[in-house]
């Protein structure tokens, strides 16, 4: 978060801008286990990767949005899940066909391109869309999520703390 979070949202705007979302998202899952908390979030709690994500991108410029945006909620349904169900599908088949194998290499690629079009299209909204709100400094992360009722167990909260733990500071 930023050391003064209580500037306007029109103020704080041009610093997401200045961070493009894909590379903040690339340099936060590397980090130690970041990816681990995304995908036991997704897969345990129904949140997306993609939201998490873009709501610490947020959260870091000290800002918050409320429900993720119904165009991007339908591309996810639509596109990104069923080449994740499908990637997952052919795992065990792939370990024992090489040509099984490169297909999936080619749906997880198109899985993650859909993931990338899925974060540009909430940087866009989130740029030039309805209103965010900025956050009081001594906001905590978990907060931010309380539009996601589905978080209910501790690994879940724990899951969170460790995404809040590897964010930097501005």
């Amino acid at each position: 978060m930023t050391p003064d979070s209580t500037e306007s949202v029109s103020a704080l705007r041009p610093r997401l801008a200045a961070e493009p979302l894909w590379d903040f998202a690339l340099a936060l899952y590397a980090r130690p286990g970041v990816e681990a908390a995304c995908l036991h979030l997704q897969d345990d709690a129904g949140l997306e990767v993609i939201e998490l994500l873009w709501r610490c991108w947020l959260f870091r410029h000290g800002l918050a949005a409320g429900p993720l945006p119904e165009e991007v909620r339908r591309w996810q349904a639509e596109v990104t899940a069923p080449l994740r169900r499908l990637r997952r599908d052919l795992k065990a088949e792939a370990v024992e066909r090489a040509s099984v194998a490169a297909l999936r290499e080619r749906i997880k690629a198109a899985e993650l391109a859909a993931e990338r079009e899925a974060l540009a299209r909430l940087e866009r909204w989130s740029l030039d869309g309805p209103p965010l709100r900025s956050l009081p400094p001594s906001t905590r992360f978990p907060s931010v999520l309380s539009c996601c009722a589905q978080l209910r167990k501790k690994s879940h909260f724990l899951a969170l703390e460790t995404l809040a733990d590897r964010l930097d500071p501005l």
